[in-house]
């Protein structure tokens, strides 16, 4: 059986660095949103199996918002964690920091909440470790998440 002992944000963290390369990019030397998009995924993707110790799947991209592009020639570094958990499911945040590796200048280019479920082995959603809230910044994005969550099953609901 799995551990669902209540886990602490910072124990799901994931840091990742990418080089931003021309194939990355569009004609402007931009990285392309899609790949952008791509390495959150991955980055709340593992953030999310640390967490819940098994194979987790994208449910839903809440609130992405580019802010600056990434440049050719720059690293992208993601950085990803759960913010909120229920039952089989659990919501990660992803902030993404574009560096000029001449200058060091690092600007905030992008962040996404990203819904994940939990799957066990036969690929039936499981439950997953509650998150345990030490700091007011940890409650605080608990709170949006949630406020994310409710809005999101609003809208599924008069969608019916």
């Amino acid at each position: 059986m799995s551990d669902i002992r209540a886990k602490k944000p910072s124990d799901s963290e994931v840091v990742m660095t990418e080089l931003a390369i021309p194939n990355d990019s569009n004609i402007l030397g931009n990285v392309l949103g899609g790949r952008v998009m791509h390495w959150m995924d991955l980055s709340a993707a593992m953030a999310a199996h640390k967490h819940c110790n098994s194979i987790c799947v994208t449910a839903s991209i809440e609130g992405m918002s580019f802010y600056h592009p990434i440049k050719v020639g720059q690293l992208a570094l993601l950085r990803a964690r759960v913010v909120y958990t229920g039952r089989t499911s659990l919501i990660t945040k992803v902030i993404i920091h574009s560096e000029d590796m001449d200058t060091g200048e690092k600007l905030l280019t992008t962040e996404a909440y990203m819904t994940f479920v939990c799957l066990d082995k036969n690929g039936k959603p499981r439950k997953i470790p509650s998150l345990i809230l030490e700091t007011d910044q940890e409650k605080a994005e608990y709170a949006h998440a949630e406020e994310i969550r409710r809005r999101k099953q609003e809208i599924r609901k008069q969608e019916k």
